[in-house]
């Protein structure tokens, strides 16, 4: 048996190879796994599957019974249409591109199954997330752990913050998922364990293959968890009502000059993203591109360049500002950005922040930028926290 055989570790199991990986490591590492799904979304409309919920828990659970670790279903439905699909749906009412994936790891993943795992004995929770976790200083922790055993609750060692967490890129750069995590505490992570952060992706598929696992050739889960198999703009139709608006041609001179001309009706602005090529149905000799729209007077804007530079400004603001490490940098602050996952890394300026919104300043023009989105700063290796684009 290994060391940690009486440390209890509740791992959310999605049904996808990840996340069993993640089991497996900690059961061969000693720890007491229970494998838990997540039943957060069953919705569906008649001739459509959205959800294939009850094929990932049947993958979940099959994984589960060959690690031989016990398997629980939570049925978190309710709370998250209440906190993540809504907040979803809000959004894109709004115009906005809003990120679920980041608010389901805030408040279903880190926060109700967190809390339940908690409630329930366990000493940490476990995810199939591509990131690592650093702690400032294991000595530090020894101790803590030692005084909270032994000690009584108002004792002043008992008291000190013994030990501060960093959340680091993955070993595999192309599966990093730090940009979803920026949300998170060090209260929720002195809780969490991420055990493939230092595995690349076909090492997490050989090691399934290795011990027979069923899903080792699953297809990963590609878009919303709650979208399945069918078209992103066909879901969203059912939750957002159609309002018809102008399609406005914008072109720029030599000298800077900007026309304008209507070309065309859209059904709301809701149903497109910036950088859009496909879906804006205007007969013209080249393809037009979404560069901007406007919620307040239901307006989209194109051209047949992807991005306009004379749309977007080198400043934005963002919203709700998180620190991972809880404190916030002396301003002004140089780190590196991104506003879409995977997207190469750009050069910030944290300018000033007031309460918990911040002014940011790019290096480049942040072409391409919509109200919504995540901004997630980083400083070498290390994610430092995040914030939504307010433009």
């Amino acid at each position: 048996m290994g060391k940690n055989n009486k440390k209890i570790v509740f791992v959310a199991m999605s049904g996808g190879v990840d996340s069993s990986v993640a089991a497996l490591l900690l059961k061969k590492q000693g720890y007491n796994v229970v494998g838990v799904y997540m039943k957060n979304w069953s919705e569906s409309k008649p001739g459509v599957v959205w959800c294939t919920w009850e094929q990932d828990q049947r993958f979940a659970r099959e994984a589960a019974s060959q690690i031989n670790i016990p398997f629980y279903t939570w049925d978190f439905e309710k709370e998250y249409r209440g906190k993540v699909f809504d907040y979803f749906v809000r959004g894109y009412r709004k115009g906005e591109t809003p990120n679920p994936d980041v608010m389901c790891n805030k408040e279903i993943k880190f926060g109700l199954f967190l809390k339940k795992a908690l409630s329930l004995g366990a000493n940490y929770i476990a995810t199939g997330h591509y990131v690592r976790l650093k702690s400032t200083n294991s000595e530090s922790l020894r101790i803590y752990e030692f005084a909270k055993k032994f000690l009584p609750p108002h004792s002043f060692i008992r008291k000190l913050a013994p030990i501060r967490y960093s959340l680091i890129v993955a070993k595999d750069n192309n599966k990093d998922q730090s940009y979803f995590l920026w949300t998170l505490t060090q209260k929720q992570l002195r809780y969490c364990l991420f055990p493939i952060g230092d595995y690349i992706k076909p090492e997490v598929r050989a090691l399934a293959k290795r011990h027979g696992l069923i899903n080792a050739e699953r297809k990963d889960s590609q878009g919303l968890c709650f979208v399945g198999k069918v078209k992103f703009n066909e879901f969203l139709q059912a939750y957002v009502s159609p309002k018809q608006g102008d399609i406005i041609q914008v072109i720029f001179d030599a000298q800077g000059k900007r026309y304008e001309s209507v070309v065309g009706m859209h059904q709301g602005v809701q149903f497109y993203t910036i950088g859009q090529r496909h879906g804006i149905r205007i007969a013209a000799g080249e393809p037009y591109y979404i560069v901007a729209k406007c919620a307040k007077t239901n307006t989209l804007y194109v051209s047949f360049h992807k991005y306009v530079n004379r749309f977007f400004d080198h400043v934005i603001r963002v919203h709700n500002i998180h620190w991972i490490s809880s404190h916030m940098p002396h301003m002004p602050f140089s780190c590196m950005a991104r506003y879409r996952y995977r997207q190469p890394l750009q050069e910030v300026t944290v300018m000033r922040i007031k309460g918990k919104t911040a002014v940011v300043k790019c290096a480049k023009v942040p072409v391409g930028i919509a109200s919504g989105q995540s901004i997630v700063f980083y400083q070498g290796q290390k994610m430092l926290g995040g914030g939504v684009i307010a433009t």
